[in-house]
Order: structure tokens, then C-alpha cells, then sequence
């Protein structure tokens, strides 16, 4: 089974701020629906452009994308 990264973007000079922000829903949504995740994170892809991200099994993406409604998704691989 794959690992799918769910992601939204965030540019302009405040996105690592609201990056971060975001991550923090995101945890509070794992939290209130009792989620097994992979990883959450904020990684910055230049100084205008940081993505928050979750990374989850791809059995339970589909209702998460749903709820979250993520920019993009990608495969996962972990290190």
C-alpha cells in the first residue's frame, strides 16, 4: 500500500506563517477524528512558496481529501 502526501500551498512573503498555521488544523483534525497519519509538516519550497502538508496510508485518503480538500497529492516515500 502507498503513502500519499496531501498538500496545500501557500505563497507571497507571510506563507511560512500560515503554513504553519494550517498544520495546526490539520492536527486538530487528526485529533478530533482519531486519524492514524504518517506526518504532518511545513516545508518551504523558496522564500514565496511553503507547503503544509499530512501524509496518510492511501486506504484512508479518500474521505480525508474530502473533508480537507488539499491543493495536490503526491506519493509518499519515506527515507
Amino acid at each position: 500500500m502507498r503513502n500519499l502526501k496531501l498538500i496545500w500551498d501557500f505563497r507571497g512573503p507571510d506563507a511560512f506563517k500560515i503554513a504553519q498555521h494550517h498544520e495546526i488544523h490539520l492536527k486538530d483534525y487528526i485529533n478530533a477524528n482519531q486519524i492514524s497519519v504518517i506526518s504532518t509538516g511545513v516545508e518551504a519550497l523558496s522564500n514565496m512558496h511553503v507547503i503544509a502538508f499530512l501524509a496518510v496510508k492511501e486506504d484512508i485518503m479518500k474521505p480525508i481529501r474530502d473533508d480537507l480538500k488539499p491543493h495536490r497529492g503526491q506519493v509518499y516515500k519515506i527515507d
